[in-house]
């Protein structure tokens, strides 16, 4: 906002960017790979033609500078995607996924006790897993609770979300969740 003036085009450009992204859905990695070579490189070669300019033309302790500044450092790790198709271009699916423990952080100081603590976590864990699985969490849970005091400790891993899809496939189909 401090300079909409080189701003703006440099978010077009972006801009730009995301939608090949966004019409690279759906191809396989090689496609993927091959798309952005020919459609994102070239926007990407003027991104950084316009950050060149930028930088000598803005002071450097300036909002803008310093984002150039910032681009410019991370300049090989912003291409990085376009060596891999199976690379996002950005880390978004990351972020959401922490998301979870960034806003649940506070929340775990006032556990009540260390205890408690381990007790959550050890909760959180097999959240996370299910959720990573795309399992009902809660079906889950509630299958293999009656199932701790008589199953075999040798065999206690089929007790785990992963163990438990292969070792009780039939109630585990019914605990999926469907994609979104």
């Amino acid at each position: 906002t401090t300079d909409p003036k080189r701003a703006d085009p440099l978010l077009g450009i972006i801009a730009a960017l995301y939608a090949v992204e966004a019409e690279a859905k759906g191809l396989t990695a090689d496609e993927r790979e091959a798309l952005r070579d020919e459609r994102s490189r070239p926007l990407l070669a003027k991104i950084h033609e316009r950050l060149l300019q930028a930088r000598a033309d803005v002071l450097p302790k300036s909002p803008m500078g310093q984002a150039v500044t910032y681009a410019l450092n991370q300049w090989a790790a912003l291409q990085r995607y376009l060596e891999d198709g199976r690379l996002a271009i950005d880390n978004n699916a990351t972020e959401r996924s922490l998301r979870g423990v960034a806003v649940g952080r506070k929340n775990w100081l006032f556990t009540g006790s260390e205890a408690g603590g381990r007790r959550a976590a050890a909760l959180y864990s097999i959240v996370e897993s299910c959720r990573r699985l795309r399992l009902d969490p809660f079906a889950y849970i509630r299958d293999v609770l009656p199932r701790l005091s008589s199953h075999p400790a040798r065999e206690v891993e089929q007790l785990t979300p992963s163990g438990w899809t292969t070792a009780f496939p039939v109630v585990a189909a019914s605990a999926v969740v469907p994609s979104a």
